[in-house]
């Protein structure tokens, strides 16, 4: 027997059409408290994984974030569906300030929002079968349904056979678990999917079929994706607009052909001199920069500028002790670095000669 369809009340208030942003982050924070004693738990400290974020994703987009491992990336996605809490800030969704909805409110917006994770086994019940998987979100939102019709359409979606809802997760390839958590990510027909690493685990062919495949789905079903990444070629060509995140804030942010073609931020110009070129004559006479030491740990964050302890530029004053808001530098690219423009000019040169490194040609 069908279950009863969702009344208009079971749906969060949306906003005007022509308002195109549908997500909008402000001052976002997340610190895991770190607590220690015998007989009584005290607070002695704080990891600050995400401090102060503010973003705004468009309606119908893909927002790209990157940055290396520990950066805060996967924590920032996961707080903005609130599968973590947020230490403080804001997260609107449509109008709608999901930070501050109780618990019947935030599982009826989630309905709108759903995540696609990291491990696609991880994330699948090995107890259910892809049927029981994907009707599951469903049933838990009270929403009419004909099972068969259904599954075989959200299979069909994402490209797998009918035959495949009776079987199992540890039945198939990785790249087919991807396409199951997908499929029951867009089950339940939502206006915006994180995808957290979608396509990390997989082998590169299969990671193309998944990019291809959350690229049609989009186009079908007029998504908004925030798609989370360390490839800095996976999410080059998913995103329209692309935000650098480095010890917990943004450190740059822009479309995606200037991100790459205009690096302003030092980090940025660091993370994108690693991505290898397919041109051996570039690859062997462009310019990379190495960064020395280690990433800062979050519970101790640097003073001032979180990158000056690795920055190449790094000035005398201000890196240290005032830390750069991420301000319009040029038209749509805002970057968080107190000496950006002078860097890019080249009025500020690197600190030590042995920070950059020039590969010169074969003779």
């Amino acid at each position: 027997m069908s279950e009863a369809p969702v009344t208009d009340t079971d749906r969060t208030p949306e906003r005007d059409a022509t308002d195109d942003i549908v997500l909008s982050v402000r001052d976002l924070a997340v610190h895991f408290p770190i607590k220690a004693g015998i007989f009584f738990d005290r607070q002695i400290g704080a990891v600050k994984a995400v401090d102060g974020v503010d973003l705004d994703v468009p309606r119908g987009r893909t927002f790209g974030l990157v940055g290396e491992s520990g950066c805060g990336k996967s924590t920032l996605g996961r707080a903005v569906l609130r599968l973590i809490e947020p230490t403080a800030g804001t997260v609107t969704f449509d109008g709608v300030d999901i930070s501050s909805l109780g618990a019947e409110e935030l599982r009826r917006a989630r309905r709108r929002m759903q995540m696609v994770f990291q491990d696609p086994l991880a994330s699948l019940n090995p107890r259910q079968s892809v049927e029981t998987i994907i009707t599951e979100p469903l049933r838990a939102h009270g929403i009419g349904y004909d099972k068969k019709t259904k599954v075989r359409e959200v299979l069909d979606l994402v490209g797998l056979p009918a035959s495949a809802a009776a079987r199992y997760p540890h039945e198939f390839s990785g790249g087919q678990r991807q396409r199951i958590g997908i499929a029951r990510a867009v089950a339940l027909e939502p206006e915006l999917v994180i995808a957290d690493e979608p396509v990390s685990a997989l082998d590169v062919s299969i990671q193309a079929q998944v990019i291809n495949l959350l690229e049609e789905l989009q186009e079908r079903l007029g998504l908004t994706y925030v798609v989370i990444a360390h490839d800095l070629a996976v999410v080059r060509h998913i995103s329209e607009e692309i935000a650098v995140m480095y010890l917990g804030g943004i450190v740059e942010q822009s479309d995606s052909e200037t991100l790459y073609e205009r690096p302003m931020h030092p980090y940025t110009k660091a993370l994108m001199s690693a991505v290898p070129v397919p041109d051996p004559v570039i690859e062997e006479s462009r310019e990379r920069i190495l960064l020395s030491g280690d990433l800062p740990s979050p519970a101790n964050p640097p003073t001032g500028c979180r990158f000056h302890t690795r920055c190449p530029f790094r000035q005398e004053t201000r890196c240290d002790d005032e830390r750069p808001a991420l301000v319009e530098v040029e038209p749509g690219h805002r970057v968080a670095c107190h000496y950006a423009s002078d860097i890019l000019s080249g009025q500020i040169k690197p600190r030590d000669a042995d920070v950059m490194l020039t590969v010169h040609r074969r003779a």
